[in-house]
């Protein structure tokens, strides 16, 4: 019977600090669990008498990965209080913006947290001299991404050209020329994306939950939709309590959340599990060459999930772009205040999940209330359900396997810490 005694402070290549603990006695587990120990934010409060203007871009510093996300649910949700539609155009706009920070986002995860453990090393550091070629491939996607997101967003982190209603800068047709046929070009590196991922030694390991994104019948959801599971359920974006359930636990500076069962899983594998008829062929085909097929139970697939994404996306730029071309670029006025305040809830598909912003704005176009609900604080409860059904597994491994495996294990959530810790217990003395 083994006997082990892990403590991991703190899980190194991911985005925050976290601490795994675990514990077994003659092979029975006494202790398992992911200590969030990361110092609470308090962008919420941050809202609170701000004008409405403002939100996207005070929310879009909650993260430096995933700002376009931030922004983008902000807008919604103002948008939504105010009820503000937006253009087709802003639309169109907005989602090749959102590719450009899947690719980015991903492209890091796939290549440069992932990727050494599957090397054997400890950073993406060594893998500059024994693997130049796919090192600085992961850094050309990159570039690529980055300029995406700064040629519509007006900089590659925390876009300032997003407004309520549309934009305060477009891109010329010159730059969206250029852009789309660096994406035509990225073609060859997507597929030889896959073809190393494909390689790569993905941990075995399966565990039936429940999975939750955003869907649309129309294409592949990343802004809007409606809440779907793989169990069943299906909910407005308004009534996102009923699914997340917010609760505290004692070891977590972050909320963990549950639907019906103990936990459930959003990001990547999540949006393949609920959408995968959706993807663009061209995904679909990376999918079956990876051998990935919905419903996936393995988390450490959820890397593989974000491979095909990335396929998914630039596919997807091309198309929007070649739209955008057809119909032209035209400057739009944005909407004036409409005199009265409202609530709205925005939500959308950042890389590592749902993620739902929801304001109050009174009749004086100030924030009264807000309330986000990230993804990795709804992962952070399904990552130790995993945790408590691998660990019995792999028992009879070396205590320095077990560990790496459970590293692995919580990289493979790619899970930004930072942006989930949201609550301070305040207690008076």
């Amino acid at each position: 019977m083994a006997n082990v005694n892990i403590e991991v402070h703190h899980v190194t290549r991911v985005e925050g600090h976290g601490n795994i603990v675990v514990n077994a006695k003659n092979g029975v587990l006494e202790e398992c669990r992911l200590e969030i120990v990361e110092t609470p934010r308090f962008f919420e409060a941050m809202l609170r008498g701000r004008p409405y203007t403002q939100s996207s871009h005070i929310t879009s510093r909650i993260c430096g990965i995933c700002a376009v996300g931030h922004a983008t649910a902000s807008l919604r949700a103002t948008e939504n209080a105010l009820g503000i539609e937006p253009s087709e155009q802003t639309v169109l706009l907005r989602k090749l913006n959102f590719h450009g920070e899947i690719i980015d986002s991903h492209v890091l995860h796939v290549y440069m947290l992932v990727a050494p453990d599957m090397f054997g090393v400890g950073s993406v550091i060594p893998l500059v001299k024994t693997a130049p070629d796919v090192v600085l491939r992961a850094l050309r996607i990159k570039k690529l991404s980055g300029d995406l997101c700064a040629t519509i967003g007006g900089r590659h982190t925390h876009p300032i050209a997003m407004a309520v209603g549309g934009f305060t800068h477009y891109p010329t047709v010159a730059e969206l020329k250029a852009l789309r046929q660096r994406l035509v070009d990225a073609r060859a590196d997507m597929d030889e994306t896959v073809k190393l991922a494909k390689t790569l030694p993905w941990p075995q390991f399966n565990r039936e939950t429940e999975y939750v994104a955003l869907r649309k019948e129309d294409e592949y959801a990343f802004i809007d939709g409606t809440i779907t599971t793989t169990d069943g359920g299906k909910y407005p974006v308004k009534d996102y309590r009923k699914v997340t359930n917010e609760r505290m636990v004692p070891h977590s500076t972050a909320k963990y959340t549950a639907h019906k069962r103990e936990s459930y899983m959003v990001g990547a594998l999540a949006r393949f599990n609920v959408n995968y008829d959706k993807l663009h062929p061209r995904a679909q085909a990376a999918a079956e060459e990876l051998g990935l097929k919905p419903i996936c139970t393995n988390p450490y697939l959820n890397t593989a999930a974000q491979v095909v994404e990335m396929v998914h996306s630039v596919e997807d730029s091309i198309r929007i772009i070649d739209e955008l071309l057809v119909r032209g670029i035209h400057p739009e006025p944005l909407p004036p205040f409409p005199g009265r305040g409202g609530e709205g809830v925005g939500s959308c598909e950042v890389p590592r999940g749902i993620l739902f912003h929801n304001y109050q704005i009174g009749e004086n176009g100030l924030v009264k209330n807000a309330n986000c609900i990230i993804p990795t604080g709804q992962n952070l409860a399904n990552i130790e359900a995993d945790m408590r059904k691998l660990v019995p597994e792999i028992l009879d491994r070396p205590q320095d396997e077990i560990r790496l495996m459970l590293e692995m294990l919580v990289r493979a959530y790619d899970p930004c810490i930072s942006c989930s810790v949201h609550f301070l217990e305040v207690k008076f003395v």
